[in-house]
């Protein structure tokens, strides 16, 4: 069975080919095209309107990386929620477009129950204990009697969202996480910052407050 899914729930547009024989995960493809900004965040209407003008193109691209012919394709599979409304809608009018052309059904998918799952596919592992970190979403979960049970999380801000606050604090563009590595790869100066962990919780609201003081 081969499966096309679609992400579009922030500033990244993707589209990735699989096939699953028998269990077997084979990845024909995983491309990507991303919205950047040369300074401050991400705009919504401006990311879905990127996300609209690439889609066509990394389809095509998509396919002929995976060397498949679009009939072959089984199943459309796309990002649901949650995420930026603009860009959800996006990537769901693309999914039904080419399910409605292929005659293909049409399978809305929990973004972050994807990225749970393709984990603990690739790892094989049973019942595992996950530490969750994309954007909005900083948690650790736990798999146990086939569901999934939030142990942790953040009080307040994701820490994808925390870097990206910095950066824009400091000018960089949207995502900043790239370039705040690439300066802490060179850094020689370590600072002393606060954090906060209370049980399984964490809390980076205060954090960004003491580095905007320094």
């Amino acid at each position: 069975m081969i499966t096309l899914g679609i992400e579009s729930t922030a500033h990244t547009f993707g589209i990735g080919i699989i096939k699953d024989e028998k269990g077997k995960i084979n990845v024909f493809c995983n491309l990507r095209d991303m919205y950047k900004t040369e300074k401050g965040g991400i705009i919504p209407i401006e990311s879905a309107k990127h996300h609209k003008e690439v889609a066509d193109k990394l389809y095509q691209d998509a396919l002929q990386q995976s060397k498949i012919n679009e009939k072959d394709i089984n199943i459309i599979a796309y990002s649901a929620a949650p995420g930026l409304p603009p860009c959800l809608k996006e990537g769901k009018e693309f999914a039904k477009k080419l399910a409605m052309k292929l005659n293909r059904s049409l399978v809305p998918v929990n973004h972050c129950i994807a990225h749970l799952e393709i984990g603990r596919t690739l790892t094989k592992a049973k019942d595992p204990v996950l530490l969750y970190c994309s954007g909005a979403n900083t948690q650790v979960i736990v798999f146990t009697e086939r569901k999934y049970r939030i142990f942790g999380e953040t009080l307040d801000q994701g820490i994808g969202n925390f870097i990206d606050a910095f950066g824009r604090y400091i000018g960089f563009g949207f995502p900043a996480g790239p370039e705040i590595e690439e300066m802490a790869s060179h850094g020689k100066n370590f600072i002393k910052l606060p954090y906060s962990i209370k049980g399984m919780d964490v809390a980076f609201a205060g954090l960004l407050t003491n580095l905007k003081q320094k």
